[in-house]
């Protein structure tokens, strides 16, 4: 009897664990981007920066953004922004915008903490009191790609590999060409 309750809690465990993996893999893969006839405008953001200044979606217009959802307690979200800060980097010149939206609560101290231990280059805001910004999504990081004409071309649930969101925004600067 108590080996068989082993066994039973041993193949839920596995069961648990590739499912998990599958969902980490099949959420973060690139591809999969919207047909240009399928996406919907993002809404014009207009965002509190940390250092007191504002972000505003309507200043990206002909570029490629990304817009990364995040929290300084999310252990994924410590996994894909050296990536995301790599891909500010080398892509910005050519047409890439990343913002993160640190969705914390409770003040800005550990948001500006994590900002500088990852000596994050790229905007980093925090929604209004009361937005409704970080509710309704999935969970955390959460990652929305907008094309050059401010419409959503996909978004990303999970930490996604660096290779994975430069083969998306590579797909969106061409379009532009």
């Amino acid at each position: 009897m108590m080996r068989s309750k082993w066994i039973r809690y041993g193949a839920g465990l596995i069961a648990f664990a590739v499912l998990s993996w599958a969902w980490y893999f099949a959420t973060g893969k690139s591809g999969g981007i919207a047909s240009m006839a399928d996406r919907k405008a993002m809404p014009e953001l207009v965002m509190t920066q940390l250092d007191g200044g504002t972000w505003r979606m309507a200043e990206h217009r002909g570029q490629v953004v990304l817009v990364n959802y995040w929290a300084s307690w999310c252990g994924p979200c410590w996994e894909e922004t050296p990536g995301l800060i790599r891909l500010s980097k080398e892509m910005g010149p050519q047409g890439l915008a990343v913002v993160g939206v640190a969705v914390d609560e409770g003040g800005t101290a550990k948001v500006k903490k994590f900002v500088e231990e990852f000596h994050v280059p790229y905007p980093v805001t925090v929604p209004e009191l009361g937005s409704q910004m970080a509710y309704g999504m999935a969970g955390v990081p959460t990652t929305v790609l907008v094309d050059r004409q401010g419409r959503v071309a996909k978004t990303y649930v999970g930490a996604v590999r660096q290779g994975d969101f430069k083969k998306d925004v590579e797909e969106l600067l061409a379009e532009g060409r």
